[in-house]
């Protein structure tokens, strides 16, 4: 009776197989970023209904059988589009604040340190060459397209924003929390102008107001939003 044969195992075929398998995983990743930061730029600069899905495949170089496999439709992918940045950029803000608690080593964080990790993200964002930039720029354009499929998620994503009122409660404990909101309410809206019409104070003040640096506009931005913060809390209505 003959022995079974046994099985060795072909460490370097495997190692084969799984190169090639990486390398597929790979290239399959970078179709699905190729399509997706095309998407993003012509988002940035056309309404969802005026951009078609003819025009994203033949500028990202895929068929439209690439668009299906990775997001199915192309809602799916403009949602795409929107969660890989506003993740990143959600992150970037709660690792700032989180910074800011650990440096306050349980007290009260000061509120110039929270406005900062609160601002920062976005006035970065916007000075980035990159697809950063495209993004503000996609960002807005969602909030003005009421076609857009994202125009009522973006009213709703406010969560992380939540998580800078405890926060803003301790370190101003004289104000309420409708005031707090209000602020923020207000700050947000500075936020959203300076990323989105800079170039007009250029023009407004015939130059001399400078809008080429980054932490110059940082820290402006933040000082205003401190002052109105810490003004007197309004009268109950």
């Amino acid at each position: 009776m003959s022995k079974p044969q046994s099985r060795t195992l072909d460490l370097e075929a495997l190692g084969r197989q799984l190169k090639m398998s990486e390398s597929g995983q790979a290239r399959t990743k970078e179709t699905r970023n190729r399509i997706i930061e095309v998407a993003e730029g012509l988002f940035a600069h056309r309404s969802y209904t005026a951009v078609s899905m003819r025009e994203i495949t033949a500028e990202a170089g895929v068929g439209l059988s690439a668009i299906n496999y990775h997001f199915g439709t192309k809602e799916a992918m403009f949602k795409a589009v929107f969660l890989r940045r506003a993740r990143e950029l959600n992150r970037e803000r709660a690792k700032l604040m989180e910074g800011a608690e650990q440096r306050a080593n349980g007290g009260v964080v000061p509120l110039r340190e929270l406005l900062f990790a609160l601002l920062r993200p976005g006035i970065r964002w916007s000075f980035d060459s990159g697809g950063r930039r495209l993004f503000v720029q996609f960002l807005m354009r969602c909030q003005m397209d009421q076609s857009s499929p994202l125009h009522e998620i973006f009213y709703n994503d406010f969560e992380h924003l939540r998580r800078f009122i405890p926060n803003f409660m301790r370190v101003l404990p004289e104000l309420t929390e409708q005031d707090i909101l209000w602020r923020l309410h207000f700050t947000l809206g500075a936020l959203h102008y300076t990323i989105t019409d800079l170039k007009r104070l250029e023009k407004m003040s015939d130059g001399t107001c400078d809008i080429t640096q980054f932490e110059h506009t940082l820290e402006r931005i933040v000082t205003y939003a401190e002052a109105g913060f810490r003004s007197p809390a309004s009268p109950a209505l």
